[in-house]
Parts: structure tokens; sequence; C-alpha cells
């Protein structure tokens, strides 16, 4: 299976590579990043496990997650794509590809989320079937509910349930 590189104007998404890892693993340990998802800045073994998280999607259900990297420099920029977690949450998330995206804070202001996920989801209405992909936040974060509502996601009525915590579900409808 050859695995899908997507280019925007100034961005390209790439699969991860073990090389990677050590931009995975200083971006995940950020606490600026992590505020809204863990809370807690990723250990190396936490980031590791999650860089073979990225890549085993790609090889056992056909999509996955991209490394974002700046196409003038190629230095790396984040993590993009979809996954399927089998989420513990209420309500399920059930067979619903969840997309998600976290961008390293020296990008962060400058439109690189927008770009990039705007570009996963071209990807995913040209080669897939899906009907509708969600994602999740914590209610707080609203910077990054501001990017999904510019690329069409909906808020549910009610929050459900992640881990004991509150979490706004969105979704969105893929067009065809």
């Amino acid at each position: 299976m050859t695995l899908p590189v997507l280019e925007t104007d100034r961005l390209i998404l790439r699969p991860h590579e073990l090389r990677d890892f050590d931009d995975l693993a200083q971006m995940w340990a950020e606490p600026d990043v992590v505020r809204y998802i863990s809370g807690k800045p990723s250990t190396e073994e936490e980031s590791w496990g999650r860089l073979m998280k990225y890549i085993g999607h790609w090889s056992m259900l056909g999509f996955g997650y991209w490394a974002v990297t700046l196409r003038e420099t190629g230095a790396y920029a984040g993590d993009v794509g979809f996954a399927d977690y089998r989420r513990g949450m209420t309500p399920s998330l059930e067979s619903v590809p969840e997309a998600g995206w976290v961008l390293s804070p020296k990008v962060h202001g400058k439109g690189v989320a927008t770009e990039a996920v705007a570009r996963m989801h071209q990807w995913a209405q040209d080669e897939t079937d899906w009907q509708q992909t969600c994602c999740i936040f914590d209610p707080e974060h609203k910077v990054s509910q501001k990017v999904a509502l510019r690329l069409g996601y909906q808020p549910a009525e009610a929050l459900g349930d992640y881990g004991g915590l509150p979490t706004l579900i969105m979704h969105r409808k893929m067009t065809r």
C-alpha cells in the first residue's frame, strides 16, 4: 500500500516515519500542546506509543495521521489525521472516523491547522466512502473548535463523557 502524501501551498502532509520521533516527542511534551488534551506533558514512552498508533492505523485500517511539515523548511509542524481509537466514551463514536490535529506552538496562530485539516478532509472526501467524521474536544478548547466550525463541523446538542470528563463532540457530514 502506498501511503498518501498531501500538499498545500505551505505544507506537506506525509506519513510518519521513525525519524519523526524526536520532534513528535518534543511537541507532545509541551504544556501548551497538551493543555486541553491530557493536561499533562507526554513522556517519551507515551509519544512512542502514539507514533506506533499513527503508523499502525495506516497498515490496519487504510487511514491514519500525517506528519505536517512546512514546505519551505521541512520543519515538523504537527500531526493531523483520522483514527479509530475505540474510545470508551458516551455516546459512542462507533465506526465514525475521528479527526484530530495537534500543532507545534511554533506554528500556532498562523492558519496551519485550518490549512492542514482542510487538506486531510479533501483527501477523505476524494478517497473514502465515509458518510461523516467526528472530532472531540475539551469544552474549553475554543481555538480548535473554531477550526472545526470553519471546516463544517457542528456540535452535538449535549456534551459527551470521556474518562469522566465533559467532552464536546462535533460531527461533519461528507458531501457527495
